[in-house]
């Protein structure tokens, strides 16, 4: 028979625990970095844009470009 005591039986327990943990912090990590690099994409495809519409001296589509942009620093808190 291949019955495991009590002692290992609790320790396989408590690694199987730590490892969900350890993969949740993970997970949170990798969700996190994609969040950033979604931000600064954006970001960077805005103030291209932003730049474009200031070279062509177009008020209306800067407004309305930088609002975004307002709107994106407050959604991503920077």
């Amino acid at each position: 028979m291949n019955e495991k005591s009590y002692t290992e039986l609790m320790k396989l327990g408590a690694m199987k625990r730590n490892q969900l943990k350890e993969n949740f912090v993970q997970d949170l990590y990798i969700d996190m970095l994609l969040s950033e690099i979604q931000l600064t994409v954006e970001k960077e495809k805005l103030l291209r844009k932003i730049d474009l519409a200031i070279d062509r001296r177009d008020k209306r589509l800067f407004l309305l470009l930088s609002g975004q942009l307002k709107d994106i620093n407050k959604r991503f808190g920077t």
